[in-house]
């Protein structure tokens, strides 16, 4: 595997699709923050941040890498969140932040240091309800995760969020992933990896021994290997990618984001996002609507991946027009998908089953749930929701008793 090194001393360039994945780091690590410090009683919320390749921080045009938008996040949602309960009379939070920045570099680690100092000094100067406490690394991120692993347990923090954004694949397997999703009772995982990368890791003709694959997905891969770049901007592409990449770390963790960072050009590099609460799942889903900065090939309902992409599915890019081809599929799926589990069941039962395979928007997943007529949405006491945004998890997804005719004979 040829890896890539920045050129972090003469100032490494910012390509678009590390622009695109920071645009979704720093969008969904601020939701993030918002939502886990949004608790009236709550008066402090403590994480832990790992970077396991950070690099140096800064790019040759001023643009902040992983390390100092994790801080940049933390500094203004600190005072957004606590402008916020000042403002409806509630007692401020204090965010106390683990921070383990670690690249194999030692010279860019040094150089790391001298970019983050003046942002570390700023969050102290400006905002004195936000501790960080930054340990610095350099090491082989496989060979350092133990030393990581005790850090964070000797420090009793039960939220971690770990971004491991690699050159290739090899410094960070699903061994490493489920540990890290298994251990903590909060465990958070963006993957950043090059898919040619993994599919050598798990072709045939490798040396990864012991690899559970099945025959005809070792065929399936090797086929893609020997295309080259012929494939690579095309949608099969991307079809097989992501069902490989799916397929092999998708036990990993309760719910696993496979999809690409677009580059129709050439869909190389994923992004994945690894969770055990279907909560994180339905935040990191809305967020990707907020741009176009990652794809998908398949179903846009509630099985994205239940399609055989040599004849079916279709580009799902998170705008406006997927969001409406998928609420098509979702006007169809949901009352299906209820059926399936008996008629009834809790919203909450629904989100946990849901967004183990959805692409979707929680809105429009809220508003085909109302405008469906097979289904009623029950609260608590009996009553019935009428609009999208009112739905709760403690409410009941009900099949209605008298169905559709299109429910009844589908197709038909």
């Amino acid at each position: 595997m040829v890896e890539k090194k920045y050129d972090w001393e003469d100032g490494a360039l910012l390509e678009e699709h590390t622009k695109k994945k920071h645009e979704i780091l720093k969008n969904y690590f601020r939701q993030y923050l918002l939502i886990r410090c949004q608790l009236p009683q709550q008066e402090k919320f403590r994480l832990a941040i790992v970077d396991g390749f950070s690099g140096a921080g800064l790019y040759k045009c001023g643009s902040f890498g992983s390390p100092l938008i994790f801080v940049d996040v933390l500094i203004k949602a600190t005072n957004e969140i606590n402008l916020l309960r000042i403002a409806q009379g509630i007692k401020p939070i204090q965010i106390d932040c683990l921070l383990l920045l670690n690249d194999f570099d030692k010279s860019v680690t040094e150089q790391l240091k001298k970019n983050l100092t003046p942002l570390l000094a700023q969050a102290k100067d400006t905002c004195q309800n936000l501790f960080i406490e930054t340990e610095y690394f350099s090491q082989e991120f496989e060979k350092l995760y133990p030393e990581i692993k005790a850090r964070l347990i000797s420090a009793k923090c039960s939220n971690v969020f770990f971004n491991l954004d690699q050159c290739g694949y090899s410094d960070v397997t699903s061994i490493i992933i489920k540990d890290i999703i298994n251990s903590w009772r909060s465990a958070e995982v963006l993957l950043t990896f090059a898919i040619r990368s993994l599919l050598t890791f798990l072709s045939p003709n490798s040396n990864a021994k012991g690899v559970p694959l099945e025959p005809e997905l070792k065929l399936r891969i090797d086929a893609l290997l020997k295309e080259g770049e012929i494939m690579l901007g095309k949608q099969q592409w991307l079809a097989e990618a992501e069902k490989i990449a799916f397929g092999y770390l998708k036990d990993c963790a309760g719910f696993v984001s496979p999809f690409s960072i677009n580059n129709p050009s050439g869909w190389q590099y994923w992004l994945m996002h690894f969770a055990n609460s279907y909560r994180a799942r339905q935040v990191y889903n809305d967020v990707l609507h907020q741009s176009d900065a990652q794809a998908h090939f398949g179903k846009a309902g509630l099985k994205m991946l239940s399609y055989d992409p040599r004849e079916e599915g279709q580009l799902y890019l998170f705008d406006n027009d997927s969001r409406q081809e998928a609420k098509k599929s979702l006007y169809e799926d949901i009352p299906r998908f209820v059926a399936e589990s008996g008629d009834t069941m809790s919203m909450q039962d629904f989100y946990a089953a849901a967004y183990s395979e959805t692409p979707a928007h929680s809105q429009d997943i809220h508003e085909m749930i109302i405008e469906n007529t097979d289904m009623e949405v029950l609260t608590e006491t009996g009553g019935k929701r009428r609009l999208p945004n009112t739905i709760k998890p403690s409410d009941t997804l009900k099949l209605k008793s008298q169905k559709s005719l299109f429910f009844m004979f589908p197709g038909g």
